[in-house]
């Protein structure tokens, strides 16, 4: 077995909670920790490392972008932080800049593994990501909206009292404002979602609602939001590392998928050990595909005013 390594660009809330479910749920060898306060991934590297006797073996260190010269993922979660009442296209310009400082000397390493993207706005950093680098579309991939998709799943359940397991139904588009569930769809044990009597369109409008002011929420009352995107991020890494084939919703490169192109955009994706394998391009309602044409259109507006 080739030895499994992962870079970490980022070591804020997101990044160490990252590195902990990581190596709790992801057999690695080696895990470097990458931020511009090098005291802190020092302290994290050490605080990880006591792990080992209860998940296995794993050299867990703070280094530099040299450091990504062989390893198969480079993962980054650096990146300005929503404050409270931010949208996360407010943080653009701020994390271009940071998004530049971070991928051109990843890339000068000798970096030759899959980026996968979390900082937001993530649709638009993931776009760009693969546009500074020149790598395949497939070896470069977003958190997207499997997030947004994770917290649908909860409310749905929460509402039907069916387990999370058996609710098949997912968040489109950006990770944002203009994102929006596929209820015509989704299906909640093997039954269609609208079947469900306690899910008329105004309580679907709320959970939608809901949903989507999540995040907000939480930032209003912690500060930020890390568990779930940091679990968000280790399913990535161990479908790459482990080649799961593995379907997550995802920021995903569309080449005429839904007929949108040149832009990453949430949709489900297989995850295998090249990268997102195949971009699955679900079947949807007008209305639906009108949400998704007008969830591009305004991600591309964002992307095109950006000069690299």
């Amino acid at each position: 077995m080739s030895r499994r390594k992962v870079f970490l660009v980022g070591d804020g809330r997101v990044g160490s909670t990252f590195a902990n479910d990581l190596l709790q749920n992801v057999k690695i060898d080696e895990l470097v920790i990458c931020d511009v306060v090098k005291k802190i991934t020092e302290g994290d590297a050490l605080d990880l490392e006591d792990l080992a006797p209860f998940v296995g073996q794993c050299t867990v260190k703070s280094g530099d972008y040299s450091d990504a010269k062989d390893a198969d993922i480079a993962v980054i979660t650096a990146g300005a932080a929503r404050k409270p009442g931010m949208t996360r296209l407010d943080l653009v310009n701020t994390n271009v800049k940071i998004l530049k400082s971070i991928v051109k000397p990843i890339v000068k390493s000798g970096f030759n593994g899959i980026f996968v993207v979390s900082a937001n706005p993530v649709d638009i950093l993931t776009t760009l990501t693969q546009k500074l680098t020149g790598f395949p579309k497939n070896k470069v991939i977003g958190t997207g909206t499997s997030l947004d998709t994770a917290r649908l799943r909860v409310a749905l359940s929460h509402k039907t009292g069916v387990n999370v397991d058996h609710i098949d139904a997912y968040v489109l588009g950006e990770h944002g404002d203009t994102s929006f569930e596929n209820f015509d769809e989704a299906i909640i044990d093997h039954k269609p979602l609208r079947s469900y009597k306690e899910l008329d369109e105004q309580t679907l409008v709320d959970l939608e609602t809901d949903v989507r002011k999540k995040g907000g929420k939480i930032i209003a009352n912690k500060g930020a939001t890390f568990y779930g995107v940091a679990m968000c991020l280790t399913q990535i890494c161990k479908s790459i590392l482990e080649n799961k084939a593995q379907v997550l919703p995802l920021s995903a490169p569309m080449n005429g998928e839904y007929g949108i192109h040149d832009l990453y955009l949430g949709s489900p994706a297989v995850i295998t050990a090249n990268g997102i394998s195949d971009v699955i391009e679900l079947h949807l309602s007008d209305d639906e595909e009108k949400k998704m044409t007008y969830s591009a259109t305004k991600m591309k507006e964002v992307v095109d005013r950006i000069e690299l």
